[in-house]
């Protein structure tokens, strides 16, 4: 009986390597129920060559991480109820591990400094800040995440 193996038959059937290739575009996700927060951030990150996605509520951050893939991410802590942006940091981190996830939320207490940890927030920033301040301060640690984490 002939032997059906292939590799028997001298063919070699070593799996071709796959590279990872980034995308041509940086997008981030944008998730704020203030209005004029979005419109603050937006120009700034489009002007850092990012593709900003905006999200006021969570069904349309939810349906955004379902069509995209995001390298940074900007959470309000409180998006539509009190506290569901900790929720929403935790599946992004599940869902984009390599992500940069910042979240805006009001002055840190030791409670938000643990739930910011567990939940997979890279850093935290204070609403009390200025949007723009907030932006250029995401953009900065962003870039230095990013260096960090490829020279791994």
């Amino acid at each position: 009986m002939a032997n059906r193996c292939p590799q028997r038959r001298g063919l070699d059937l070593k799996m071709p390597k796959v590279e990872y290739i980034p995308l041509k575009s940086k997008n981030a996700l944008v998730v704020h129920s203030d209005l004029a927060v979005l419109s603050t951030l937006q120009p700034i990150l489009s002007q850092r060559g990012f593709v900003p996605i905006l999200a006021r509520d969570l069904p349309t951050a939810l349906l955004a991480m379902a069509q995209h893939r995001f390298e940074l991410c900007i959470l309000s802590m409180a998006i539509t109820e009190k506290s569901d942006g900790w929720a929403l940091a935790a599946v992004l981190r599940m869902c984009f591990p390599h992500a940069f996830v910042a979240m805006i939320a009001p002055e840190p207490d030791l409670l938000m400094l643990q739930t910011a940890i567990n939940t997979g927030v890279t850093q935290l920033y204070l609403a009390t800040e200025p949007p723009a301040a907030n932006a250029e301060s995401i953009l900065r640690d962003y870039s230095r995440f990013n260096a960090e984490h490829k020279l791994q």
